[in-house]
């Protein structure tokens, strides 16, 4: 800790803070890969994502191997790339924290960014209704027809932490047999569609930060931004924010939703564009999305709860759309 002090000391001392008050650990990184802290400096506080690699590394389902690592490895140079080349010019309608600092050595990599706490952004939830939610699904619209056919060499080539060739492990292992022999043909209907954008890649409801009342939010943690289709954000969002039991009744209201929101984004940042050419691939994409996200998590953790009858229920569909087109 004494180490990470007068590393952390340099921080404000680069960035004119003042001197360090005191360190707050908002969380460890998934497979102890480092720390997430708010430092509070005399001035003002910043958080920084430390990533240090651990001598022993351990994954909370078992999937340690030296795929895995690289994949992490990959996901942390991706993020800090996205820090530095994308943050600086976020804007309102898809706010993000901006990158103040970065700095990189063999086995440690570092992220300063904005106190979101302190743009208003306090709120994490667990539960989201549907003001909350359509807040997301606003967000996410905006973002995807921000960085609509937008291409970097510094982010993944294909976006999400899913994506079918970074998992041969877990499609290795998959028992669906019929899921499995189409996965390629899946993948492949997803990186061909035509409107392809930059997705956040992990679209959670825990990775977004709400203001007060719940109208508006800043996305973080992106780890696995890439290039890819929006639904694949909006399948992994609706997982994460609708209760199972509750998808199929709020389906049509958030598909609805999204795409209004992609209406109004598309004419702010691309009015050339046919925006309702795009709905109508999307809407096709979604069920796809769906049976890649399921793909995946059968061969990662075959009893997740996500994997339920509506969930199963839009993969046969998307496998009878494969097989027929």
């Amino acid at each position: 800790m004494k180490d990470n002090n007068l590393l952390y000391q340099s921080i404000g001392d680069d960035l004119n803070l003042g001197t360090l008050d005191n360190i707050e650990v908002i969380q460890s990184l998934w497979s102890n890969y480092g720390e997430l802290v708010r430092l509070n400096f005399k001035n003002k506080s910043v958080i920084v994502k430390h990533i240090k690699l651990p001598e022993n590394s351990s994954h909370p389902y078992g999937w340690n191997s030296t795929l895995s690592h690289e994949r992490k490895l990959h996901s942390y140079q991706v993020e800090v790339n996205w820090y530095k080349e994308f943050s600086q010019t976020a804007d309102k309608r898809c706010f993000i924290p901006k990158g103040l600092k970065t700095f990189q050595s063999k086995n440690e990599s570092l992220i300063v960014m904005e106190d979101l706490s302190h743009l208003g952004f306090k709120t994490i939830l667990k539960e989201a209704d549907k003001t909350q939610l359509k807040t997301c699904l606003t967000w996410l619209a905006n973002f995807h027809a921000k960085y609509l056919n937008i291409k970097s060499e510094n982010i993944w080539k294909v976006g999400t932490y899913w994506h079918l060739d970074t998992r041969p492990d877990e499609l290795e292992v998959l028992e669906d047999k019929e899921l499995k022999s189409y996965a390629k043909q899946i993948d492949e209907k997803l990186n061909s569609s035509k409107y392809q954008t930059i997705v956040h890649g992990d679209a959670k409801l825990a990775n977004f930060c709400f203001n007060e009342d719940g109208t508006s939010c800043s996305a973080v943690d992106f780890q696995y931004v890439g290039h890819g289709c929006a639904m694949k954000d909006v399948v992994l969002f609706m997982s994460s924010a609708v209760k199972p039991e509750d998808c199929q009744i709020l389906q049509e209201w958030i598909l609805d939703t999204y795409f209004e929101a992609l209406h109004v984004a598309l004419s702010f940042y691309h009015s050339s564009i046919n925006s309702v050419e795009i709905e109508k691939e999307y809407r096709v994409m979604f069920d796809i999305a769906w049976a890649d996200f399921v793909r995946f998590l059968k061969g990662w953790k075959p009893n997740h709860f996500k994997i339920n009858s509506y969930s199963q229920s839009l993969t046969n569909k998307a496998l009878e759309y494969i097989k027929s087109n």
